[in-house]
C-alpha cells in the first residue's frame, strides 16, 4: 500500500527499544507494515471535523446535611455488639 516504506533503520531501533530481536526479513516485512499504518494516519487526517460536543458543566446536587442514625439504630440489626459496637469474627 506504502510507496515509501519506513527505513529498516526505524524498525530495529523500535524493536530494540521493545527488546525484540528482529532478523532482516522481518525488517523488512515489519517496515512495509509501518509505512502501511502511517498511510492510515495520514488518511484520518482528511476526515472532516464534525461540531464537538460542548463542554460539561458540573451536574452533582450540593451537599445537605442530614440527621444520621444514632448508635442504636446503627446497631439494631447486627448479628453480635460489644460496648456499643460492631463485634465481628476473631481474627488469629
Amino acid at each position: 500500500m506504502s510507496d515509501s516504506p519506513v527505513d529498516p533503520e526505524e524498525v530495529r531501533h523500535v524493536a530494540d527499544l521493545a527488546r525484540v530481536d528482529l532478523d532482516d526479513a522481518e525488517l523488512a516485512e515489519f517496515s512495509e507494515q509501518f509505512a502501511d499504518i502511517l498511510d492510515y494516519f495520514e488518511a484520518l487526517d482528511e476526515v472532516p471535523e464534525i461540531d464537538s460536543e460542548p463542554e460539561l458543566v458540573n451536574v452533582m446536587r450540593p451537599d445537605e446535611v442530614h440527621d444520621g442514625l444514632t448508635q442504636e439504630e446503627a446497631l439494631r440489626n447486627a448479628p453480635e455488639t460489644e460496648d456499643g459496637f460492631f463485634k465481628g469474627p476473631t481474627v488469629s
